[in-house]
């Protein structure tokens, strides 16, 4: 009798190879390396998600009934940039339009919710 090898699948070698790629991946990508410009030393702060996926059917599947699959996707959105101010210290200095965008959806959701209150409150009058 020979050795029974287990069989690996090249979606899990490929889903491995895709692990230890980003198994370091961390600050070093929320924070930029230290970049000199016009003589001031910044560094670039960013929030970086990702995110994969996959999937199989099971063995026992009808045919045409089921497929494997796999997807991922990211996105990173600049902050802005820790900067050494004039006293020399370090300051965080935000993307202003960053800012207004993140804010847009929590001043939509307190207007809705004022508007609400008032509702209530006026209909009980």
């Amino acid at each position: 009798m020979g050795v029974l090898l287990p069989m690996v699948c090249p979606m899990s070698e490929s889903f491995s190879s895709l692990v230890d790629t980003f198994k370091n991946v961390g600050v070093s990508r929320a924070y930029g390396p230290a970049v000199n410009i016009a003589g001031e030393e910044i560094v670039p702060v960013a929030v970086v998600s990702f995110g994969f996926g996959g999937g199989s059917s099971p063995e026992d599947a009808q045919p045409g009934s089921g497929g494997s699959g796999g997807g991922g996707g990211g996105f990173v959105l600049p902050l802005g940039v820790y900067a050494k101010g004039s006293s020399g210290r370090m300051t965080f200095r935000p993307n202003t339009v960053v800012l207004l965008v993140a804010l847009a959806p929590l001043v939509c959701a307190v207007g809705v919710s004022i508007r609400g209150i008032l509702r209530t409150v006026r209909s009980h009058r």
